[in-house]
């Protein structure tokens, strides 16, 4: 048997984050490589909840977040944030030190900046991994430190120092395996779907969206002519969606939901179109599943990161982009008409979309990870 490999992960703050650092630790587990694991985030960061429900060993820093352009509300934030971050880089010198890890992963966020400096300070090698096709502040920084940088697109070399590209590999953003698998039928028994008309899976996130629920509502009567919906609209919108009052016919393809969980390939295997935001992790599970989108990008986000994945997914056929920061109701349907009246032209989106994607990126990272280790590939 191998070495025992110290593993040291750090990013976190949201889904988009934790995420691929998580399912990437269960692709080094599924090979059954002896491990030992610590991850370093936020207290109050979803990396906190999620290595809880996972038992996988934490340790919280102190961090903050420089905003480029910050409003009089933010300045104050902004200089109590220039003083958290050295008091962040101590105590990530500290746990790392102690740990002594094989190999540093960072998934991004502004706790990755104080682990990566630390990292190179007791000299460990830092595989950093970039989810957006966009390259973020914090990892323009951690780009200079890194041994090895992973990249989600091919597009996103660019965006790196000119020094740093040498190190950069592509590798895709690690989806959760199950995501694959979903059941087409199942959907359709949970929901009690019907075949005559196409599906149209809509979410924005968790918590809904209120620029796209507000959205569906008005398109709805125009649309289940046409379309059948299930709606992921969060927790807080529910009640308000289901009160839209439609014709008796109509009401029966529309389907609100609080929130999709375990369901989520299935209706993924299910869906003719999703509507949806185009963040890092949304992006990459439509490419890998191969699903045509119509995506209404978060503007503003950091860096424009979601406008730009929208448009580099419709720039390559897979989706079709509201990149307007107010897109109309009529905008919505004029992009949405012409894929469901065309079996075709959702079959050949869905076949662009899916070149895009990298159903093995956890692997791949887990390659990267091993071989900076020096415990050796598949």
């Amino acid at each position: 048997m191998s070495r025992t490999l110290r593993l040291l992960i750090t990013g976190g703050g949201t889904g988009g984050h934790t995420y691929p650092a998580l399912t990437t630790l269960s692709a080094v587990q599924r090979r059954q490589v002896p491990h030992d694991v610590l991850w370093v985030g936020t207290a109050n960061g979803l990396e906190a909840r999620i290595t809880a429900e996972h038992g996988i060993p934490f340790k919280a820093i102190t961090t903050g977040k420089l905003r480029r352009r910050p409003n009089l509300k933010e300045l104050g934030t902004n200089i109590a944030d220039v003083f958290r971050i050295p008091i962040g880089v101590l105590q990530a010198v500290g746990h790392a030190a102690r740990y002594l890890p094989d190999v540093v992963l960072s998934t991004g966020g502004y706790v990755a900046v104080p682990i990566g400096v630390a990292a190179k300070l007791i000299r460990r090698p830092l595989v950093m991994h970039e989810q957006t096709t966009v390259v973020g502040l914090a990892n323009r920084i951690l780009s200079r430190l890194a041994t090895r940088i992973a990249l989600s697109h091919e597009s996103s070399l660019e965006h790196l120092p000119e020094p740093a590209r040498k190190k950069a590999v592509v590798t895709g953003n690690p989806i959760r395996p199950e995501l694959l698998q979903g059941n087409r039928a199942a959907a359709y028994d949970l929901f009690g779907l019907t075949f005559e008309v196409p599906l149209i899976y809509v979410t924005g996130g968790a918590q809904g969206s209120k620029q796209i629920n507000t959205l569906i509502a008005e398109v709805l009567p125009r649309l289940l002519p046409h379309a059948q919906i299930v709606h992921q609209c969060g927790p807080a919108w529910i009640d308000q969606m289901r009160a839209v009052e439609l014709p008796g016919e109509l009401a029966e393809r529309y389907h609100p939901v609080p929130y999709v969980g375990g369901e989520l390939a299935d209706l993924f295997a299910a869906a003719d179109v999703v509507i949806s935001r185009s963040g890092a992790g949304t992006v990459s599970e439509l490419t890998a599943v191969g699903k045509p989108s119509v995506l209404i990008p978060l503007i503003p986000t950091g860096g424009d990161e979601q406008r730009k994945n929208a448009g580099y997914l419709a720039s390559a056929g897979a989706a079709r982009a509201l990149l307007e920061p107010r897109p109309t109701a009529d905008q919505l349907l004029a992009e949405l008409m012409p894929l469901l009246a065309d079996h075709e032209l959702r079959l050949a989106m869905g076949q662009a979309a899916a070149e895009l994607g990298r159903v093995d990126a956890a692997d791949a990272l887990c390659d990267v990870l091993l071989e900076v280790a020096g415990q050796g590939s598949r």
